[in-house]
């Protein structure tokens, strides 16, 4: 039997916990230590240290997923649709809708460049919201 400390295998551990294994697991844990070790030597010897905050574009890679024919047909006749919408609103309805949700304005800088409460700007907003569902419900 082999006396171990599981604070060295567990990083919850904030104690030292000495505790009797077999020699068999021991012998694993060794070999486990070496793996670790030599995989760790490999990544510095050639320099295989990839970050995601690098922008070499290798996280949008990643996670980028490849979208179907039918998919990318889907989304476009749905913003097709969408920006039908918005072209059928009054036009202040229209510009605030956009600047809210397309430049990323709030709704009190964009009563504020109007010249309008913000309230004015939220009711808008809303009503616009409804009539553009409302259009997409029946749009084919």
């Amino acid at each position: 039997m082999v006396k171990i400390n599981l604070r060295n295998y567990y990083s919850f551990y904030q104690y030292d916990c000495v505790i009797e294994i077999p020699n068999e697991i021991a012998k694993a844990l060794q070999e486990l230590d070496k793996m670790e070790a030599a995989y760790q030597r490999r990544l510095y010897r050639y320099k295989a240290h990839y970050s995601l905050d690098r922008d070499d574009g290798i996280e949008h890679d990643i996670l980028f997923v490849s979208l179907s024919p039918s998919e990318i047909y889907e989304r476009k006749v749905t913003n097709e649709q969408l920006y039908a919408a918005i072209a059928s609103l009054p036009d202040k309805q229209a510009k605030r809708i956009y600047a809210h949700y397309f430049l990323g304005m709030s709704k009190a800088a964009i009563g504020k460049t109007e010249g309008v409460n913000k309230s004015q700007v939220t009711r808008s907003i809303k009503m616009a919201l409804r009539n553009i569902e409302r259009l997409l419900k029946n749009m084919p």
